[in-house]
């Protein structure tokens, strides 16, 4: 489980195609600090698993559903990757519960800055569409969001001077693809309710 707060922004530095799979290698500094094998970390809001690491890189395998799902087919090296150590019991929940399960992907739209702010529009896939409500969570490329506006085919959202820093959310431009994950209490209570 993850909060949707990037910790680092981390940078490919090979893709390995394997033909049904890819091997990424990942340069970090922070989120290697007490990573074992094993461990998850998320990528542009994907739960990959530690493989090896080796001074200052971390090595992953992503299948073919992940391929088939999120936008991870399309990295390459050189490219900028949000990253994010799975939460301890000890972590503070600054977001919201993000699985790092990716249920769609989505494109930007249009950008509108602000002196301080920038409004993103992201269009949604219409199967998720009715999980995000006005001032309800999203997870964008791992990043913990609050949805400004939910449409039938996009929604907007708010970013602060932090997150276009610290984020891939600040390079982000129209017509590139983004990782969605919707919040899973909604999905959750819709399957109670429709049993």
């Amino acid at each position: 489980m993850f909060t949707g707060i990037v910790e680092e922004l981390g940078t490919v530095a090979a893709v390995l195609d394997q033909g049904d799979s890819l091997r990424l290698s990942i340069t970090a500094t922070t989120v290697l600090e007490d990573v074992k094998h094993g461990d998850s970390i998320a990528v542009n809001g994907c739960c990959l698993t530690v493989a090896d690491t080796d001074a200052g890189t971390w090595t992953a395998d992503v299948m073919q559903e992940t391929l088939d799902k999120t936008s991870l087919a399309g990295v390459g090296p050189g490219d900028r990757v949000n990253l994010e150590r799975a939460v301890t019991p000890q972590t503070r929940l600054g977001g919201h519960i993000v699985q790092g399960h990716v249920d769609g992907v989505g494109t930007i739209l249009r950008r509108e800055p602000s002196e301080h702010w920038e409004v993103v529009e992201i269009s949604v896939p219409p199967e998720l569409a009715r999980y995000l409500v006005d001032k309800g969570s999203v997870a964008v490329d791992g990043v913990s969001l609050t949805v400004v506006t939910a449409g039938e085919q996009s929604f907007t959202i708010s970013l602060i001077p932090e997150t276009l820093a610290r984020t891939t959310l600040g390079l982000r431009q129209p017509g590139e693809r983004v990782n969605l994950e919707v919040d899973i209490i909604a999905k959750h209570v819709e399957r109670l309710v429709t049993r």
